[in-house]
């Protein structure tokens, strides 16, 4: 039986390296790769030791270098380790076909043209041309521009070049004749590469297509940057139905498809709206701490750092801070990065995410809930009428309804008769009773079902946070709210806060929470405390519903989760 070594710090992925214990590979993935997939292989992969989990000044003072330990690699490890081998033999593979195809057609092509780019000439006499973002085509057509982007398709033929520029703002076809199509840097030209074009807009005749309507006849242009070709071709590090995590090694380059670049584009005109329906409801935008020493969401999710020798953590939620803003700046709101450490790889779960917090104060359980409705629905009917954002979701997400006014109202209680009629079991397999949480599956079962955005309220006091306000009729549940959404389910929760102090103590001692440090937080309810509420919105899952993304991982422009913090 052949072993294999593998050891992500030190291994290298080259046919050169053995895969020994002296010349580990860097990947499983690739030590399969290099084996043919063999089932016969073992594979031990490098554990970090105890010794080596030191500081670099205890492992200073050690005379004894620590033992490297490995050991065979998991199932689930190799699973996936398989899966990469297959994409690396199918990159290969398509590499040997194009190199063979190129081989064959360099025997009957003509010699590539010595015609040099730098040769070439600006014609003096034409007009000068106006730098232009490729978002302003039709405000510049007839009009010499000059635009600069990158080569996002490309067909050269006999005499004749296209190019599909993309510049981040839109897309523009540019068609190179003469010499310029001719020119051996022309015929060498690859993906990806940066270019700046001179040349004139025109509609496109009739019959054509194009992105815009419109295309740019070049009369100059000049390569900025030529990308790699050959084996180290754009194609071949980014090539379709890739192993996700593969795409996500290579997550740069991924951003620049069609598909996820359209995204973040909704993603900035959804911020920039939610930012305007607070503006019109009076909301002021504040920047609350990331580094806290205080919980808000459970102590288990939380993810601990060194402040200068004392413990700290980065914040779950931003919630305890804003309502100390009440009193002095009135209604608040932030949008803030937040941070749960959930061992958790359910497709609508990131390890940071973009959180849109806000608190209200003097206002109804009742308020709160329109509240949130008007939010939700203003802030997509603006994405929807924006000029960008608005086409990029009719083609990500075709039939797309937004919400309408009232959402459904259903209550906790509601929800488990709802389920039990429809012998939808807990995840114990059984039915419903008072006291259970709905896990997510259930959830979206119940929501996809009914088919319209849910108000799921007044949850027990046992499974909600330690701040949250009972009812007045009903002591057993919370003035709580989850808003679930189809096809993603929930994406934004909140609740009216626990406003009188005796009470609020109370929900410490009932999670075993150490008042102490809340100090300033109990504060507000000593120092003229008031009834309020507020809610966190996940960016990342709006967007999911919005643009039909499988996963929050495509809203996120560089995803963080368990077992991910890279690139």
């Amino acid at each position: 039986m052949t072993t294999l070594y593998v050891n992500e710090k030190t291994g290298v992925d080259s046919s050169e390296v053995k895969g020994t214990e002296q010349e580990p590979f860097a990947t499983a993935a690739y030590a399969l790769y290099t084996s043919a997939n063999d089932d016969s292989v073992k594979i031990l992969v490098y554990k970090e030791s105890d010794e080596e989990k030191k500081s670099d000044v205890e492992l200073a003072s050690s005379k004894d270098k620590p033992e490297v330990e490995y050991v065979e690699i998991s199932a689930s490890a190799l699973k996936k380790a398989k899966k990469g081998a297959d994409g690396l033999k199918k990159k290969a593979e398509k590499q040997a076909a194009a190199a063979a195809k190129l081989k064959e057609e360099s025997l009957n092509l003509p010699k590539v043209a010595e015609l040099d780019l730098s040769s070439i000439e600006e014609d003096k006499s034409l007009p000068k041309a106006k730098k232009i973002k490729l978002a302003s085509l039709q405000e510049n057509i007839g009009i010499r521009v000059l635009v600069r982007g990158w080569v996002h398709r490309l067909r050269v033929q006999k005499g004749l070049a296209f190019i599909t520029l993309r510049d981040g703002t839109g897309f523009l076809q540019c068609v190179l004749t003469g010499d310029l199509a001719k020119a051996k840097q022309t015929q060498e030209l690859t993906i990806e590469s940066t270019v700046a074009i001179k040349g004139v807009i025109s509609k496109l005749p009739e019959g054509k297509t194009a992105p815009g309507g419109v295309e740019l006849k070049a009369d100059f242009y000049e390569i900025l940057g030529l990308a790699p070709g050959g084996e180290d071709a754009f194609t071949n590090k980014i090539q379709e139905n890739a192993d996700p995590s593969l795409l996500l090694d290579q997550r740069h380059l991924t951003l620049r498809g069609e598909s996820i670049s359209a995204v973040m584009k909704v993603r900035a005109s959804f911020l920039a709206a939610i930012r305007r329906v607070y503006k019109e409801e009076g909301l002021l935008e504040v920047t609350p701490p990331c580094m806290v020493q205080t919980q808000v969401e459970g102590g288990s999710t939380l993810f601990k750092m060194d402040y200068y020798g004392e413990e700290a953590f980065l914040t779950q939620s931003s919630q305890l801070y804003l309502e100390t803003c009440l009193p002095a700046l009135g209604d608040v709101y932030c949008v803030q990065e937040s941070f749960r450490a959930e061992k958790s790889h359910t497709r609508r779960h990131l390890s940071e995410y973009t959180h849109i917090e806000a608190e209200l104060a003097f206002l109804t359980f009742d308020e709160l809930l329109e509240h949130i409705e008007t939010l939700i629905v203003k802030s997509v009917q603006y994405v929807l009428e924006d000029p960008v954002a608005g086409k990029l979701i009719e083609q990500l997400n075709p039939g797309f309804k937004a919400p309408q006014l009232p959402f459904k109202r259903m209550e906790y209680i509601e929800a488990l008769q709802w389920l039990n009629d429809r012998n939808i079991l807990n995840d114990e397999g059984k039915p419903f009773s008072f006291g259970d949480d709905i896990a997510e599956a259930q959830e979206r079962k119940m929501v996809d079902t009914i088919n319209q955005p849910i108000l799921l309220t007044r949850f027990p006091v046992e499974i909600k946070s330690f701040y949250m306000q009972k009812c007045k009729d009903d002591p057993r549940v919370t003035e709580s709210v989850d808003v679930l959404m189809p096809n993603v389910g929930e994406i934004t929760g909140g609740s009216m806060r626990s406003y009188n102090y005796d009470d609020l103590v109370a929900g410490f001692k009932r999670e075993n929470i150490d008042p102490a440090p809340y100090y300033w937080f109990l504060d507000q309810r000593r120092y003229g405390t008031c009834e309020h509420g507020g809610y966190g919105l996940g960016t990342e899952r709006i967007l999911a519903w919005l643009c039909d993304r499988f996963t929050v991982r495509d809203c996120s422009l560089y995803p963080r989760f368990t077992g991910r913090c890279k690139p």
